[in-house]
Formats: C-alpha cells, sequence, structure tokens
C-alpha cells in the first residue's frame, strides 16, 4: 500500500508540473504584454511609481535617433524623467500603443513595442514571478 501512495504522489506531482509547464507560456506572454502596457501607459500619463514597477533594478534604456549618437538612460533617469514631466506632452491619438510578443524562454523574453514616435525592442526577465523590463533598444522615428 505504500508503494501504491508513494507511485501515486509521484504521478500526481508529474501532472501537475506538466499541467503548469503546459499552461505557463500562455500566461506569461499575456504578463510580458502587460508589463509593457503598463510601461507605456505609465510613460503617457506621468505615473512614475508604476513606471518603476515595470522596470528592472539594472534596466538600460539605447536610444537610436539617425545621425544623433546612441543615448542611454538608467531605470531610475527614466522613472526621475517620468516623475518631473508628468503625462506626455503628445495629442491623443499619438497615445497609442502595438505590443507584440516575440518570444519568451524560461525566466527570459522579448517584446516590440510600437508608438507613432517610435518602436522599442525590449528585454524583459521574469524576477520573483513578475516580468520586468531590463533592456530596451528604441529607434525614433524621424
Amino acid at each position: 500500500m505504500k508503494r501504491f501512495a508513494i507511485a501515486f504522489c509521484f504521478l500526481l506531482l508529474n501532472i501537475t508540473t506538466n499541467a503548469q509547464q503546459s499552461k505557463s507560456p500562455v500566461d506569461d506572454s499575456a504578463a510580458v504584454r502587460t508589463t509593457v502596457t503598463h510601461y507605456i501607459e505609465a510613460y503617457y500619463t506621468g505615473d512614475a511609481r508604476r513606471m518603476e514597477q515595470t522596470l528592472h533594478p539594472h534596466y538600460l534604456k539605447h536610444m537610436i535617433h539617425g545621425d544623433i549618437p546612441v543615448r542611454e538612460k538608467t531605470g531610475s533617469e527614466m522613472v526621475r524623467e517620468v516623475r518631473t514631466h508628468g503625462p506626455a506632452d503628445l495629442p491623443q491619438s499619438n497615445k497609442t500603443e502595438e505590443v507584440t510578443v516575440l518570444d519568451v524562454a524560461g525566466s527570459i523574453a522579448s517584446a516590440k513595442l510600437v508608438t507613432p514616435g517610435w518602436v522599442d525592442y525590449m528585454t524583459l526577465e521574469k524576477v520573483n514571478a513578475e516580468w520586468k523590463i531590463l533592456a530596451v533598444v528604441q529607434r525614433i522615428n524621424d
């Protein structure tokens, strides 16, 4: 009887683990999309606290704009900018976004954020069960 109970527990654990793994990519993809959406909406609304919640402690943004040399911005600089400038000074029609989750592989993911003014390619990491934006490469439209 003891062998049966051990085998049953092993089988149940294996089924539960497989069920969690099979639904994980869909859940993770939705969570990545939510993180990126919170990030851009925080920028649009000037919500520094919400912005900070989306950023990885090692966040770094690279901005590419025509012939201007590449510029960088850290997470603390990004949060400070949002806090200082408040809501983005853009027409409402320019406050739109399209988020595409490109890939989720374990605890890392990539996403693309398209707005009327720029495109962001993002790398995210899952930290303590939450997706955080680690890196952004931004191409600013001319």
